[in-house]
């Protein structure tokens, strides 16, 4: 269980505090309320291209990372559709180390021409690397608006083209820096060897002056309800072998449906014992892999199911096998030990999680920022409340074909020469 404080300062930043004593080390976690979701359609990626800025120095400390060596630490961060993320653990005599690099660059990033053109080379390559020239990379550029045709996650986070981080500007990225990491768009969770009355001191010392932002963000538009299949075919790169995508609309992060989806993606393909991998892969060799899982956005997310399929096995035949595994999930009884198998694996998970106080101090901040902050300890009763019928009758709703995004991305066939 964590056991842990909350406070507000006068400029809004949130704090929550978790005392650790089983470690020398503490976690400073910053969690900014802006994620690929809050761009403008027609300038995207610009959170993911802040996770690289971020690291480009401060006025007081104009190289990052030397400053967080020097203290004897790590850092890194994360871009999600709905935030993002960033942690900095130091040994905990070192903590004001950490928090005033982070209320630094808070108060007075250097975006600069120089770091703007740095970064933007950072990013546009590790577009081109992972999303143009991987096999399947492109998978959720094409994916994405097949599923979403008005709401902000119909774009992954690296941005939906790369001429947009290719023509953002001094101007475009300062606007978006001050619009979004404020203190009151911020949360920090901290986790380790220190107590909450030092944490909420130190925190004061050097945040408390940095203005906020009274960031005011417009309504995201409302995914309609799918009501007609989609489907896309991709041939356009050479890949090793055919794979099938089916990608469903399941509920929200906080709705009931989601953590009915979470375990029925488990049931479906968590471990050499699922059905997925048991009937379709080992017994029938229709895919050479198979996995089910969940986007698991804040907004109404996906249900994805994705298979590379053995050499030889047509399109066709292959997805009809899931479809038929789908639809048997539906009609056939779920084993009481099989359900008890997948909960006790989940709550093993979430166990675990609270053992690093790193990943302590990121659940903190998550689930605040959900505004959900019972959950920090409450998962486990989620999953222990739901029902085989419950699921057979969310899988019910959810395998609907109208209610689903279908890829084939399909490897050219070789060309040969005489």
């Amino acid at each position: 269980m964590i056991v842990y404080s909350k406070h507000i300062l006068d400029n809004g930043l949130t704090l929550l505090c978790h005392t650790d004593t089983g470690t020398p080390f503490v976690s400073v976690n910053t969690l900014y309320k802006v994620g690929s979701r809050d761009e403008d359609p027609g300038k995207t990626g610009f959170a993911h291209l802040f996770e690289h800025l971020m690291f480009g120095g401060s006025k007081n400390a104009p190289d990052f990372d030397r400053e967080v060596q020097a203290a004897g630490g790590e850092s890194n961060a994360f871009t999600t559709n709905d935030f993002t993320n960033y942690y900095i653990t130091v040994p905990a005599g070192n903590i004001e180390t950490a928090l005033w690099l982070e209320a630094d660059r808070m108060a007075a990033l250097n975006i600069s021409g120089k770091s703007l053109g740095t970064q933007k080379n950072v990013v546009t390559e590790e577009y081109k690397q992972r999303y143009l020239n991987a096999p399947y990379g492109d998978v959720w550029l094409a994916l994405r608006p097949l599923a979403y045709r008005v709401h902000p996650y119909r774009w992954p986070t690296i941005g939906s083209s790369l001429e947009h981080i290719e023509r953002a500007t001094l101007e475009d990225v300062r606007d978006f820096f001050h619009r979004f990491y404020r203190p009151d768009n911020a949360i920090i969770s901290i986790s380790g060897n220190i107590g909450e009355k030092e944490a909420l001191e130190k925190v004061k010392k050097w945040f408390g002056a940095i203005s906020p932002g009274n960031c005011r963000k417009a309504p995201l538009p409302v995914e309609p309800e799918q009501r007609e299949a989609r489907r896309l075919v991709m041939k356009e790169k050479s890949v090793p072998a055919d794979m099938l995508f089916k990608a469903y609309h399941m509920g929200d992060r906080l709705s009931d449906h989601f953590y009915r989806c979470d375990l029925i993606s488990d049931l479906l393909s968590n471990g050499q014992s699922s059905r997925l991998y048991l009937r379709l892969v080992k017994e029938k060799g229709i895919f050479s892999n198979l996995d089910a899982y969940i986007t698991g956005e804040s907004d109404p997310g996906l249900f994805v199911c994705s298979g590379t399929l053995s050499e030889g096995i047509g399109m066709e035949t292959a997805e009809e096998a899931l479809l038929e595994e789908l639809g048997r999930f539906v009609s056939d009884p779920i084993e009481e030990r099989e359900l008890r198998k997948v909960i006790n694996k989940m709550n093993a998970h979430l166990k675990y999680s609270e053992i690093n106080y790193q990943n302590k101090a990121n659940t903190m901040a998550f689930f605040e920022f959900l505004g959900a902050s019972e959950l920090i300890n409450g998962e486990g009763e989620k999953y222990e409340e739901i029902t085989a019928g419950q699921l057979q009758a969310t899988a019910r709703e959810l395998f609907r074909p109208e209610n689903c995004s279908t890829l084939h991305y399909l490897k050219k066939e070789r060309q040969t020469t005489t």
